[in-house]
């Protein structure tokens, strides 16, 4: 596994440990109301921002998206903006890493996570990606794509036959 890989999934598994423990000290507190209040949404970071600041944000998209998933990990996919050599390398292991996922299958109750600074690049990933699924590979998992709304129907289209369920959250 490469570097970039390690980090990556260094970074989000702290980011739901993180998350476990916040909840965890929620529950604790004996002062906490009966309904908590819904945390502010981490905004859209600018264009050209950071890596880790874009993988905030999606992070918070994906855990307000979480209704119906049965598990409390799901497989988020950063995919990197710009055309440099490194740009590319990454998100070419991106792709490898989703086309092994697609292939093999997920269990149900599972959700698979998109999203980046560039939709139509996320979007094209998730196409290829998805591109030669079997039937029923995906079946009763969920896929979440944030992205532009130009993009949503075509990565939509591109989970046909997998049987997975399709859900869009807005970059906003």
């Amino acid at each position: 596994m490469s570097n970039n890989k390690l980090a990556f999934v260094a970074a989000m598994v702290a980011m739901m440990f993180a998350l476990a423990a916040c909840s965890q000290d929620k529950a604790a507190d004996t002062a906490a109301q009966a309904t908590p209040a819904e945390t502010a949404p981490v905004p859209m970071p600018a264009p050209g921002s950071d890596a880790a600041a874009w993988k905030k944000y999606l992070a918070d998209v994906v855990m307000k998206n979480m209704q119906g998933v049965k598990t409390n990990r799901p497989y988020m996919y950063f995919v990197p903006e710009g055309s440099d050599d490194k740009a590319n390398m990454d998100r070419e292991n991106q792709l490898d890493n989703v086309k092994t996922v697609v292939a093999r299958g997920v269990l149900p109750g599972n959700m698979l996570a998109f999203g980046g600074p560039d939709s139509a690049t996320t979007a094209d990933l998730v196409v290829e990606a998805f591109s030669e699924g079997q039937a029923g590979t995906l079946k009763d998992v969920v896929v979440l794509f944030v992205g532009a709304q130009a993009d949503s129907e075509r990565v939509q289209a591109a989970l046909g036959t997998v049987g997975a369920s399709y859900r869009f959250a807005e970059m906003k």
